[in-house]
């Protein structure tokens, strides 16, 4: 390794300060202890009607109207009061302003964020679930979200520096033009809006990719059994009667015979112990369901002469000559109730 020094990089107290400040009531302001969307409009409307050098009327009245909020927990009160004592001159009330001109507008560049992860979705129509394509896709929407986020926060900050209003559709002017103002104001007192705003943003983004997330592999496995016309309700997670050191992701009966079913994208070394099983336990058929992408000759020869069954996403399986001379080994394609009924 080479010693590596980087020169320059010394950011004074005071930029830290105020970009620190900015942050805080950002993060605060949106945070679980934060406004809701009704004292975020209300507030908004309150802090156009005060001039930047009236900062301490506009701190005591803010003060005042939480304090008299109707229904608001004692832990959200005391959040917010707390960050409007940190009004402590002129330049907090502008950054203060601009905060909630931002947050304003999060929403619908959240929105945005999350078109790139719609598109991906689109994209999904008639893959299998079990697919390399379909898992590939959803693996990448979080990433395509998170990207089209960065981007679209940068281009709505280049909006703001070139001093064009009209770029927010259906928003009043005068709150655009305020925008750009303020947006001036702030960058001549070191603040750089959009890297703040980008670690708020991120943990937004962050936060709806797992609340709108779609289901994991397991999930999309358990969906193709519910859709082949297995009651969802009659599938359990179980471990090996006779093994107890194996557990079933999947465990029901069909005509007559217990069904056990190993998931996982990858294989690694589970195989070993779903062969070890195979020997000892009296479940009527073991299943092991992947992608594929570990496989080799040795552990397929080793999966398939013990008794064990293996689908593989149709990708791998068509792209290795080698697994069609198994006949214990088939395609995710041949996943089907058909196919179930058909296994000894």
């Amino acid at each position: 390794m080479f010693a590596m020094k980087i020169n320059d990089l010394e950011i004074t107290q005071t930029k830290l300060d105020v970009n620190y400040k900015l942050y805080l009531f950002l993060k605060e302001l949106n945070g679980g202890n934060g406004l809701t969307e009704a004292m975020l409009s209300f507030f908004l409307e309150l802090i156009s009607s005060f001039k930047d050098a009236d900062y301490e009327n506009a701190r005591r009245l803010f003060i005042d109207k939480i304090n008299n909020w109707p229904k608001l927990s004692d832990s959200k009160k005391e959040n917010i009061l707390s960050l409007f004592y940190e009004i402590d001159e002129e330049n907090d009330f502008v950054l203060l302003k601009f905060a909630l001109k931002i947050l304003a507008v999060k929403p619908l560049l959240l929105e945005e964020a999350k078109l790139a992860q719609t598109s991906k979705l689109v994209n999904t129509d008639g893959l299998h679930l079990l697919s390399l394509e379909f898992d590939r896709i959803s693996k990448s929407k979080p990433y395509y979200t998170r990207v089209n986020g960065a981007l679209v926060s940068l281009v709505f900050f280049e909006k703001i520096e070139s001093g064009k209003d009209g770029f927010l559709l259906g928003v009043n002017a005068d709150f655009t033009k305020s925008l750009i103002e303020e947006a001036k104001t702030i960058c001549s007192m070191g603040v750089e809006p959009n890297q703040i705003f980008m670690i708020m943003f991120m943990e937004c983004i962050n936060q709806s990719i797992v609340s709108d997330a779609g289901g994991s592999y397991e999930d999309r496995i358990e969906d193709v059994l519910v859709s082949m016309g297995i009651p969802r309700e009659s599938i359990k997670k179980i471990h090996d009667k006779d093994d107890n050191a194996t557990e079933f992701d999947f465990f029901f009966e069909l005509n007559g015979k217990t069904i056990g079913i190993g998931a996982k994208r990858t294989l690694r070394e589970r195989y070993k112990q779903f062969i070890k099983t195979a020997q000892m336990s009296q479940i009527d058929i073991m299943i092991e369901v992947t992608l594929g992408l570990d496989l080799t000759q040795n552990k397929v020869e080793a999966i398939a002469n013990h008794g064990v069954y293996l689908f593989v996403a149709d990708e791998i399986y068509n792209s290795l000559e080698y697994l069609h001379k198994f006949d214990k080994v088939y395609p995710v394609s041949k996943f089907t109730m058909d196919v179930f009924k058909s296994l000894k």
